[in-house]
């Protein structure tokens, strides 16, 4: 149950003429008054003689006995109170008695004989009241209204539990401002799937993602077609900006602007330069984050760059200090946003899916300490600059690579903020990782496809050593392995890697040590994309030429002291 308080307005009639009225698109049926102040306020919606000028004049009597220098300016409040998708549906006496807590909890009308505004609750949908009150109690003082919303939330956590709805994660104060109900409407009637505040919002995320100077987070910004204006102090020193969408005005023809701040509390500029000034003051980065150099390979080598800077940060988000925990899950968003930028279409909407749910699990109250988070910074810099990826070949393979680390990286993540007790981070974590999970099956498709086949066509001395290796490597896993449909597609990979040199038995360990598999689909998925990434071994299969006889004397090589044959259940492998 979500309650989402307004900035005060000042015309009772007009907020009370929407309440009633048929809706921007006709979606207001049977608007109705299920509650008031007094219980006997006029209703516009059932009773033919009352009208909503007197009940707007009732509202506003209270003010309207002030004299005219003491009238607030703003003196309408105005909040809405929604049930969750999938809640059952209460009846009038139900959402009467929510708006009654309601006003309550927030002080509006605090009910044991303290003096209230008048107010009432107006019921035009199935899932939502709207509750509009006016701020002058009832003996001409301002109540005691502070941090409302605040208070309203609380008040609701309770009654979810109450009544049995769906119980919403509570807040920690570090969310991003959600739009207003009037930038909503303006957005409905300008066509848009979301508002202003809400597109400004991924635009300058996505400009921040790997930048490195003021500079060139204000050329993209430009280049994505925003609006800027900077704040400059009399120094010549930038202190701030806004930016506005070319075609969002207001009512004057002027752009809106909005300033960072208000998008997002990390997207000031004070906060944005903390991640590239953390770079400077630590140094230049290790040569292996090199920036990845630009061609016609740059956006797989990316991809490649961003699945072993993942790979690497889970130990850090399992293992390290919560400040630098803290660092890696907010440039895990900066790598969201720059991998959902540059990748191919069918997996873009889940990717800015995804990276629009972990927007919110990337801060909390944990002050990250920037720069320990320097290698997935680059990460983020890389596929920016790599360019835009293709849906296939070795440019989709290494997509799903790196997608199948992130998504070990985001759920590692989850559990750190579960374990903090961070919950609405916690469940936008986990609503990214199922988003990941979703672009993952999208990418991974064609190329586990090629390696399955590819292992199909083992001859069985082979599938046997393959076998034998998995079993020596991996006991503990083997078999739920051997069941999977995606064994064939590892044991194709397990030759590829020996064929090239490595230990497969080792490079299987590797793979497997220090890192769940237990939120893994496939087990047998998620070793082919580690074994070939630790291997060096191309993430696309379709273009590897046949090995032919060299590869088939190493596979049918004896095997080496303290392995074993034993039986094998090749023909059980589906």
């Amino acid at each position: 149950m979500i309650p989402s308080v307004n900035a005060p307005g000042d015309r009772t009639i007009g907020l009370l003429a929407y309440l009633y009225g048929p809706g921007r698109h006709e979606e207001h049926v049977d608007p109705h008054l299920v509650a008031s102040f007094d219980g006997m306020a006029p209703d516009p919606g059932r009773d033919p003689h009352a009208t909503l000028k007197a009940l707007q004049q009732l509202l506003d009597q209270p003010v309207q006995a002030l004299p005219t220098h003491a009238r607030p300016a703003k003196h309408v409040w105005h909040t809405s109170v929604r049930t969750a998708p999938g809640d059952r549906t209460l009846s009038d006496e139900e959402w009467a008695e929510v708006a009654r807590r309601i006003v309550a909890a927030t002080g509006i009308d605090p009910g044991d004989g303290q003096p209230g505004c008048r107010w009432a609750a107006v019921r035009h949908a199935d899932d939502h009241i709207h509750i509009v009150a006016t701020l002058v109690t009832e003996d001409g003082h301002r109540p005691d209204d502070y941090r409302s919303g605040a208070r309203a939330q609380a008040e609701a956590r309770l009654i979810e539990k109450e009544l049995g709805l769906h119980q919403v994660a509570p807040g920690d104060g570090t969310a991003a401002q959600r739009p207003t109900s009037a930038e909503r409407h303006k957005a409905e009637r300008q066509g848009r799937e979301r508002t202003a505040r809400e597109e400004l919002r991924e635009t300058v995320r996505r400009a921040v993602a790997g930048a490195t100077s003021d500079e060139e987070f204000f050329d993209r910004l430009a280049r994505d077609g925003l609006l800027i204006r900077k704040r400059v102090a009399p120094s010549g020193d930038l202190l701030g900006y806004k930016v506005a969408l070319p075609d969002d005005r207001n009512k004057d023809g002027e752009p809106v602007f909005y300033p960072g701040a208000r998008l997002a509390p990390d997207l000031s500029l004070p906060r944005i330069r903390e991640r590239w000034s953390a770079d400077t003051q630590n140094g230049p980065a290790p040569r292996q984050q090199d920036a990845v150099r630009t061609g016609s390979g740059a956006p797989t080598a990316a991809r490649r760059r961003t699945a072993s800077a993942a790979w690497q940060a889970v130990l850090v988000v399992e293992h390290g200090e919560d400040a630098v925990v803290a660092a890696h899950i907010a440039a895990v968003g900066e790598v969201l946003d720059a991998l959902a930028k540059t990748s191919a279409a069918h997996t873009r909407r889940e990717l800015r899916d995804a990276a629009t749910a972990f927007e919110r699990a990337s801060r909390s109250h944990v002050r990250a300490v920037r720069g320990h988070d320097r290698a997935l910074r680059q990460a983020a810099r890389d596929l920016v600059h790599g360019g835009p990826a293709l849906g296939r070949g070795e440019d989709g393979a290494s997509t799903a690579m790196a997608i199948d680390m992130l998504f070990f990286l985001i759920t590692a993540a989850a559990h750190w903020h579960a374990k903090k007790g961070h919950a609405q981070q916690a469940a936008a974590a986990a609503r990214a990782a199922e988003h990941l999970r979703a672009a993952y099956q999208a990418a991974a498709a064609q190329p586990l496809g090629v390696l399955y086949q590819r292992g199909r066509r083992l001859n069985r001395p082979m599938l046997q050593r393959q076998t034998v290796v998995l079993r020596e490597a991996l006991p503990g896993l083997a078999e739920q392995i051997l069941a999977e449909p995606g064994w064939y597609a590892l044991a194709a990979t397990i030759a590829d890697a020996e064929a090239a040199g490595n230990d497969p038995v080792a490079l299987l360990s590797e793979a497997v040590g220090r890192r769940e598999l237990d939120t893994a689909d496939s087990v047998s998925d998620v070793l082919v994309w580690r074994l070939r990434r630790l291997a060096d071994l191309p993430a696309d299969d379709s273009r590897v030429p046949d090995q032919g006889k060299a590869k088939r004397r190493a596979a049918s090589r004896p095997l080496s002291p303290g392995r074993h044959h034993g039986q094998e259940a090749v023909s059980n492998i589906r």
